[in-house]
């Protein structure tokens, strides 16, 4: 990389282009349909999704022979390692198969005759996507020149230790997406759960008492409460982690200087944002559990649980579960959307009416539902575990700090 490099006891250094055939790619005239959805597997940058997690065998696209042979696109064989050099620079990925690429893409092909193990390409790529990041220039679209590419210098050791360390590192992956499935698993059954218990759909053992529509007006009231006390914890709302400090989420404050018109939230307390994303049609309702207090932007809505007896978590998960958004739908002016702005007034949200059980069943279903998400957060922090250890693994063996014991046939 740009920085000065020193080998290991028995490591090289070498430009990259010298332990491999460098290759790149071509986008064929997109104005002859001949020359598309023939078959040979594209690579673009439509499959950024696909990258930085080893093998890729589908693409978003496929291209014809004829468009191979009428453009500068070349098919690069099977186990080629590509990186993107554009939009999402410095993700990577090995060809599970015969493709071709976009030209946003560098292709390298290993072999044990020029001394370089494709998976440990791979997986140096990995450790170094930091630095291609930080490479990368342009003000709209960041991307990489090929000259760096062709002065780019990798430390690496002999081939038998590089394919040591490529299973050490490959079996940790697999312990990692062994966890994601789990975590897929968990999540997906937590969702089935709350759609069914949060409906009435599915009761718990014990409980028949019908469900009743109560006025969102007797459950909730409004905060209203401003910044007088000159809180600087500036909130927003985040899909994956809630009510979030800014400085936390975004790493800086995004709000004005002066925040005494900004409503001052309490542990507990609720707040709407009307701003429509994926995953939340109707904008999202987010509790603050993160902190004590915080304040948010008055164009949010905000509002505590005032009802005696009634359970904060099953209005929590009520709400994330979507089961308001067709409350909030029938009020939301479809034709007032602006800029993923929802027009939903005060007055008309707190009309909205809420269809749930008596406290008792809601405490009840809040218990099951908190179990599911207790599993599913286990899960996430073993996965954070295991790539934590998967990086501090890394950066000891690609630097040979570390280094992997050989049997004595394999030693050069």
């Amino acid at each position: 990389m740009a920085r000065r490099m020193e080998a290991p006891e028995g490591w090289k250094i070498s430009l990259l282009d010298s332990v491999t055939k460098r290759g790149s790619g071509h986008t064929p005239d997109k104005e002859h349909p001949e020359y598309w959805n023939g078959g040979i597997k594209w690579v673009s940058l439509a499959d950024s999704h696909r990258l930085d997690a080893g093998a890729i065998s589908e693409t978003d696209k496929e291209i014809s022979e004829l468009g191979i042979a009428k453009s500068s696109a070349v098919v690069h064989p099977s186990g080629t390692v590509i990186l993107s050099r554009d939009a999402g620079v410095g993700k990577s990925a090995v060809l599970d198969g015969d493709m071709a690429v976009s030209q946003h893409f560098i292709a390298w092909r290993c072999s044990p005759s020029l001394g370089l193990q494709n998976w440990f390409l791979y997986i140096w790529l990995q450790f170094n996507k930091r630095e291609f990041e930080r490479q990368a220039v342009g003000s709209t679209i960041k991307t990489i020149g090929l000259p760096y590419f062709k002065r780019l210098q990798i430390c690496y050791p002999p081939y038998a230790e590089q394919s040591a360390i490529v299973k050490i590192i490959r079996a940790w992956d697999r312990a990692i997406e062994t966890v994601e499935a789990l975590i897929a698993n968990a999540r997906a059954q937590k969702r089935a759960l709350m759609q069914q218990l949060l409906s009435g759909k599915r009761r718990l053992p014990g409980f028949s008492e019908p469900w009743a529509w109560a006025d969102f007006a007797d459950v909730f009231g409004r905060v209203k409460t401003k910044n007088a006390e000159g809180n600087t914890n500036v909130l927003t709302i985040s899909a994956q982690h809630g009510l979030i400090s800014q400085v936390e989420y975004f790493n800086k404050s995004v709000a004005s200087d002066d925040v005494r018109g900004y409503t001052l939230l309490q542990r507990g307390d609720f707040a709407y944002n009307k701003s429509y994303s994926d995953g939340y049609p109707m904008g999202a309702i987010k509790p603050l559990d993160r902190y004590d207090s915080g304040i948010v932007s008055s164009l949010y809505i905000c509002f505590r649980l005032t009802r005696r007896g009634f359970d904060q978590d099953f209005f929590r998960h009520y709400f994330e579960a979507g089961l308001f958004n067709r409350e909030i739908a029938a009020i939301a002016q479809e034709g007032a959307r602006n800029h993923g702005l929802l027009n939903v007034s005060v007055v008309e949200f707190f009309e909205t009416s809420l269809h749930i059980p008596q406290p008792d069943e809601q405490a009840a279903i809040a218990k099951v539902i908190n179990a599911a998400e207790a599993e599913e957060q286990a899960y996430e922090a073993q996965l954070t575990t295991l790539r934590q250890e998967k990086a501090a693994l890394m950066q000891q063996l690609l630097t040979g700090k570390r280094r992997v014991k050989l049997p004595e046939s394999e030693v050069a």
